[in-house]
């Protein structure tokens, strides 16, 4: 994403797509460790996007007068998973692979 497309998007938007990333950070990096992640430059794609979003975060928060991190805390709480990471979360998606892998081979 670049410059432009954080001035577009609002407050509300900025703070829930960081907290998407940082989801997908997450279950990627769980993917890592268990040996499951093929591109692992993904992980450094996607901390360095967190560092960008937070940034238009901050200035945002500074041209409005407000203390660092009041637009995360005010729009946490909006925040619904997408889909893709929910899946990938739950419903044994972890318990499932690992029962793939330890399991006999027919």
């Amino acid at each position: 994403m670049t410059a432009a497309e954080f001035q577009a998007m609002s407050d509300e938007q900025l703070v829930h797509n960081e907290l998407q990333v940082e989801r997908e950070l997450l279950a990627s990096s769980f993917r890592l460790k268990t040996g499951q992640l093929e591109n692992t430059a993904s992980l450094s794609v996607m901390r360095k996007q967190i560092a960008r979003l937070r940034t238009a975060q901050r200035q945002r928060e500074l041209a409005q007068g407000l203390a660092r991190d009041t637009l995360r805390n005010r729009y946490r709480g909006t925040f619904q998973a997408s889909a893709l990471v929910a899946a990938a979360a739950g419903a044994g998606g972890f318990v499932k692979g690992m029962v793939d892998k330890i399991g006999p081979k027919d």
